[in-house]
This record gives structure tokens, C-alpha cells and sequence, in this order.
């Protein structure tokens, strides 16, 4: 690895790609950058000052001055807004699908886009890993490495519930898979950067892995 690489992983929900991202970016010394956090910073700081995302004048002006930084704290990747740390407030149904909806939005995608490059070419570290819906497609179609992983429906929902429980949420499972699918269907059925495969990405289907299992498959490709 002579020069600063970039990876691109694409991906649905529950597949895995942060915790993924996360492992590869510490063990392979790069710069991780969660572009649903970016979507998902937007949404809650949207709701919290009351701003439509249909009001394209002032969510513009929001992407453009959200003071949104990343931080890793005690080995795990903290999500700022300002000096407060977001990281477990994005996190809630309400804020994912939230996230998608605002995600949709020409002005939105267009704002943020030189903001999610500008953070991966500056890096210090040896190159960029970042995990989204259109980072080989949109984001970065020049990516060294693009990577989609996959998984079923209730394997998806089964994790999301799981990781939900386990920080207190009182959540149904059914629930869980409906919103699930939904949030699929908005986004890869919006008009601009849909979630899809970029023709040369490598797919990995994560149904009947484990993060080791993941890890190794992503490694090997890094590696090679």
C-alpha cells in the first residue's frame, strides 16, 4: 500500500458495513468515514430545529454549516455535532428513517458530496475506507476497492433488532423487518444516487458469516 487508497462498500442495512469498515480501517491504518452518519446528523439536527426537508433553502444552508465531526474515543468511531457527541441519537428508528427520506433529496446529496470526498482525500493515513449506499457509484466511481455486501431481509432486521435491545429500546421484531424493508424499497427506488451495485463491485453475501468471516473475505481483497 504505496499510495492512499480508497475503498468504496455499498451496502443495505444490517449487512454489516461499519462494524466491517471499522475493524479494516484500525488494522490497515485508514481513515474511516460513516457517510450514513453524515445523512444521519442531517436528519436529526432537521428535526430538531423544526426544518422541513422540503424547505430546500434551509436544509441546504444546514448541510453546508452543520459542524459535523468524527472522532474515535476509547476505540470506537464518535459522531459530533459541534462539541456534542450524536453518536447514540442518530441511532433510533425514528432517525434512520428519517435519514432515508432526507437522503432523497437532490439539494441534500449535492451539498454533502465534496464534503464526504474533501474528508477521504485529506486523510493523514495511508488511504480511506468509506461505507454508504452510493460510494462506488456516485461518491467515488474511481474507488481502488468497491465492495457491496449483502444479506436477507430477516437476517438484516434479526441484527438491527438485536443491537436495538441490547441499548434499552423496546422494539417488535415484525416491527423491525417492516421498516427494514422500507427503508430498501426508499433507497433504491429514489431518483438520484439509488442504493445498487457498481458494475465492478465485489458482492459479498453476509447471511452465513460471521465478523471474522466478513473481515477475512474483505482483507484478502484489500490484501490482494
Amino acid at each position: 500500500m504505496n499510495k492512499k487508497i480508497i475503498i468504496a462498500v455499498d451496502g443495505p442495512s444490517g449487512t454489516g458495513k461499519s462494524t466491517i469498515c471499522k475493524l479494516i480501517a484500525g488494522n490497515f491504518n485508514l481513515s474511516y468515514i460513516d457517510t450514513g452518519a453524515i445523512y444521519r446528523s442531517v436528519a436529526l439536527s432537521a428535526l430538531e430545529n423544526d426544518i422541513s426537508f422540503d424547505d430546500e433553502k434551509k436544509i441546504k444552508k444546514l448541510c453546508i454549516e452543520l459542524p459535523l465531526g468524527f472522532s474515535f474515543v476509547d476505540g470506537a468511531n464518535h459522531v459530533f455535532i459541534g462539541d456534542r457527541d450524536v453518536s447514540e441519537a442518530i441511532r433510533t428508528p425514528e432517525i434512520s428513517m428519517a435519514a432515508s427520506t432526507v437522503s432523497s433529496k437532490p439539494v441534500v446529496r449535492s451539498s454533502l458530496l465534496e464534503m464526504q470526498r474533501k474528508l477521504a482525500r485529506e486523510t493523514t493515513q495511508k488511504g480511506t475506507i468509506l461505507d454508504g449506499r452510493d460510494i462506488g457509484t456516485v461518491v467515488f466511481p474511481d474507488a481502488d476497492i468497491k465492495i457491496f455486501l449483502t444479506a436477507s431481509d430477516e437476517v438484516r432486521a434479526g441484527r438491527r433488532y438485536d443491537e436495538l435491545i441490547a441499548k434499552g429500546h423496546k422494539v417488535d421484531f415484525n416491527k423491525v423487518l417492516e421498516e427494514t424493508i422500507q427503508r430498501d424499497k426508499q433507497d433504491s427506488q429514489r431518483s438520484i444516487a439509488p442504493l445498487k451495485k457498481a458494475d465492478n463491485a465485489v458482492e459479498i453475501n453476509t447471511d452465513g458469516l460471521d465478523i471474522a468471516g466478513v473481515y477475512k473475505a474483505v482483507a484478502k481483497l484489500i490484501q490482494s
